[in-house]
């Protein structure tokens, strides 16, 4: 009973520590490269990583990618999440209920917002730049 209790304990602070680990690096970009500084790569699992990622993005993810010079992460609909390169460039996107690409930002402070009308047609595109084209 007592390991148990003891196994039961320390999943518990573990889930505590991952959870703690998605509201610290919510908004901390470059991810993959912060996670990496603050040394948490080496001391989680792929299935944490994707934990962490899950709750970053507010969706479960279906993986994340590695690739020689960076990472990709994907949403279960396999429509791209975010991609950091070794270099610490990022880029995230944001999709409506129907795969939409409604949200793009990078690394650069660009971002983009977009509003699609039921038949998938752009109706609001409004960026970083102030250009703002508005047929809703």
């Amino acid at each position: 009973m007592k390991k148990i209790i003891r196994k039961i304990l320390k999943e518990d602070r573990r889930q505590m520590f991952l959870d703690r680990i998605i509201e610290v690096m919510k908004n901390d970009y470059p991810l993959y490269k912060n996670l990496k500084l603050y040394g948490f790569t080496d001391q989680l699992s792929e299935e944490e990583m994707n934990y962490i990622f899950s709750g970053i993005f507010g969706e479960p993810v279906r993986k994340n990618f590695m690739f020689v010079r960076g990472i990709r992460i994907y949403n279960q609909n396999g429509n791209m999440l975010y991609l950091e390169n070794s270099d610490g460039y990022w880029v995230k996107y944001e999709y409506d209920d129907n795969g939409n690409k409604i949200y793009f930002e990078n690394s650069n402070g660009y971002w983009e917002k977009k509003e699609y009308d039921e038949n998938g047609n752009i109706i609001y595109r409004e960026n970083s730049d102030g250009r703002i084209i508005d047929n809703r």
